[in-house]
C-alpha cells in the first residue's frame, strides 16, 4: 500500500483533485467504509485529515474502530459536492499510529481534542479514483463521462503474499 505521499508523487493531479473534495467544505468530509465481523459492510461518516506528511483519521472507540483494528480494509469516499456530482473514491489498509510525534503533529492540525479516546489510523492508500459523470459545458455542449483510476500494484502484491503466508502459519 502506498502512503498519501506516496500516491500524491506518483499521482499529483489526482491527488490534489481528491484532496480539493475532500475538503470542499473545509475540513474533511467523507464516508468511510469498513468491514464488519460477519464480513458485511459499515459506513459512516468521517474527518480525513489530508497533509503531505500522510491521510489519518481519528476515530472514537466504536464499530469503525474496532472494523479497522480487526481488519484493517477500509473505502473511504468524499461527501457529495453541490455543484456537481464529481465523486472521490479511496480504498486500501488502516494502520493505528503509535508514534506520539506523529499523534502529536495531525492532533494540532486537525484540533483534535484530547479528553475524548481517540485513536489516529494512517489509510494507505491501494486505489484512488475521480468520477466525473456526463456534463455540460457552458455552451450547452456534453461532455461523457470519465473516471481516473490510480492502482498501487507493486507493494499491493506483496502485501497480500505476505499476508497470506502469515495467515497460513497461524501468524
Amino acid at each position: 500500500m502506498a502512503t498519501w505521499s506516496e500516491f500524491a508523487a506518483a499521482s499529483p493531479r489526482l491527488a490534489d483533485e481528491i484532496r480539493a473534495l475532500f475538503h470542499q467544505y473545509g475540513p474533511g468530509l467523507g464516508y468511510l467504509a469498513t468491514v464488519r465481523a460477519d464480513g458485511g459492510p459499515r459506513v459512516h461518516p468521517v474527518s480525513p485529515v489530508v497533509t503531505d506528511e500522510g491521510l489519518f483519521c481519528f476515530l472514537i472507540d466504536s464499530p469503525k474502530r474496532r472494523d479497522l483494528e480487526r481488519d484493517g480494509r477500509f473505502a473511504l469516499h468524499a461527501f457529495p459536492a453541490e455543484e456537481s456530482d464529481v465523486e472521490a473514491y479511496l480504498s486500501g489498509w488502516a494502520a493505528p499510529v503509535f508514534d506520539p510525534d506523529v499523534i502529536g503533529r495531525i492532533a494540532v492540525r486537525a484540533r483534535a481534542n484530547n479528553v475524548l479516546a481517540w485513536r489516529l489510523f494512517e489509510l494507505h492508500i491501494e486505489v484512488a479514483m475521480v468520477h466525473r459523470p456526463v456534463g455540460q459545458t457552458a455552451e450547452g455542449m456534453a461532455w461523457p463521462a470519465s473516471t481516473q483510476v490510480w492502482h498501487e500494484r507493486s507493494i499491493n502484491h506483496g502485501f497480500r503474499r505476505i499476508h497470506r503466508q502469515l495467515s497460513l502459519i497461524g501468524a
